[in-house]
């Protein structure tokens, strides 16, 4: 199996996958779970262990910051076969690890891994393991890679059945009081918030907002209701302003994209992302689904500087317009490209000599059918032999074009 699971944000993937996982455990297998952050893959394992809670099931947990000793153990353990499922970031493709018979590899936000780090965690379980890919906004190389045939695709169309539309509103920066009465009233009502900010300080090379900053300015407007959450923040540090958040201690979090995966506060129903024109289609997608996930409404607000760029119009006109994570995707990939099909690249225009893979998606479609229909019989590949010959007029055709075009 060679799949992605494409559903939005809270729609279930993780659930699905634990399902799966059980049926290769069941079968004698091993399972790795790989999430990019440690906040996304404790929260996976603490599932896990709900879910095989009075199981026979051995479940553990692996990061960069596991200690050596218990990261020996889980060495030796996995080798033996003790261990049945591993879930951790990227600690979990290290040379060290090495696993006994792997079955299935998971790899959850696969958007956040580089193409070579994805196939280092597959090779670890040989031509047989199982892959499967879970994203709420695939990356273009991933969608191109099912127009080809080459990975399969299933989707969770439909959401909780409390689950709201989220709101999406952009507004320039210059409108930031009215930002400040919306939030006043929203924390009234008993909402929270996220503000989500570029930079942690300022930078004299970059105009964007910094976290630390906006934090200064929000703690003098709401006083002792805001706190503050980025990269550089210890463990401990992170978990503490977390719970106060979760305690509704404080309510609004200013933030980096730290946040943007592995965090789930179903009180929380507005996010405002400051530049939100210098962040991708897919990432804006994310950040926006940390709300709305409770009963109430959730709104997400966009902030942008003057003048932007035509793409920053047109990415921001998209995210206001649905909130259908693979049209996003999809509409992402016609803006960034689709990178290199055999290559690492993962985004990026690449020229084709008959078809293009966005522009002629039908084409694709039949074309996967009839390499369906070879498959099954080796004798149908004849009806397509003229097939190859008008390839090689193309490329002819190409060749002469080019040399035409050199000349001039």
């Amino acid at each position: 199996m060679f799949r992605i699971l494409q559903g939005d944000v809270g729609s279930g993937k993780t659930i699905i996958s634990l399902i799966v996982a059980a049926n290769v455990i069941e079968s004698n297998n091993q399972v790795v779970l790989m999430a990019p952050t440690e906040i996304l893959a404790k929260q996976h394992f603490d599932l896990a262990e709900k879910i095989f809670k009075f199981s026979n099931v051995n479940i553990e947990f692996l990061t960069g910051k596991t200690k050596a000793k218990e990261k020996k153990k889980i060495q030796e353990n996995l080798l033996n076969g003790k261990i049945d499922f591993l879930i951790g970031t990227h600690a979990v493709f290290q040379n060290k690890i090495i696993f006994k018979s792997l079955g299935m590899a998971i790899i959850d936000e696969q958007h956040k891994f580089g193409v070579k780090q994805r196939i280092e965690l597959s090779k670890k379980g040989g031509s047989n393991c199982d892959i499967l890919l879970m994203s709420a906004t695939p990356i273009p190389r991933t969608l191109v890679m099912v127009v080809y045939g080459d990975m399969d695709v299933s989707r969770i169309i439909e959401k909780p059945r409390h689950r709201k539309e989220i709101i999406t509103l952009s507004k320039p920066e210059e409108k930031i009081d009215e930002i400040l009465h919306f939030i006043k009233k929203q924390i009234n009502f008993g909402n929270q918030v996220f503000w989500v900010c570029p930079l942690i300080e300022e930078s004299k090379k970059l105009d964007y907002s910094a976290a630390v900053k906006q934090y200064k300015f929000l703690s003098q407007k709401f006083h002792n209701e805001v706190g503050l959450l980025h990269g550089e923040l210890s463990k401990d540090e992170k978990n503490e302003v977390l719970k106060r958040f979760l305690e509704k201690k404080i309510n609004i979090l200013v933030s980096t994209t730290v946040i943007e995966v592995g965090i789930d506060f179903p009180n929380a129903n507005v996010i405002i992302i400051e530049n939100s024109n210098k962040f991708g289609l897919s990432q804006l997608h994310q950040l926006r689904g940390r709300v709305g996930r409770g009963l109430n409404q959730a709104t997400c607000i966009l902030l942008y500087k003057n003048n932007l760029s035509d793409n920053a119009r047109k990415r921001i006109r998209i995210l206001k317009s649905s909130n259908d994570g693979f049209f996003i995707a999809d509409e992402d990939m016609k803006l960034r490209g689709f990178g290199d099909i055999l290559g690492y690249k993962q985004s990026g225009i690449k020229d084709f000599k008959v078809a293009d893979p966005v522009r002629h998606a039908d084409l694709f479609d039949i074309a996967e059918e009839n390499i369906k229909n070879i498959n099954l019989n080796q004798k149908n590949f004849k009806g397509y032999e003229f097939l190859m010959k008008l390839f090689d007029k193309v490329e002819i055709i190409n060749d002469i074009d080019k040399k035409i075009i050199s000349l001039e």
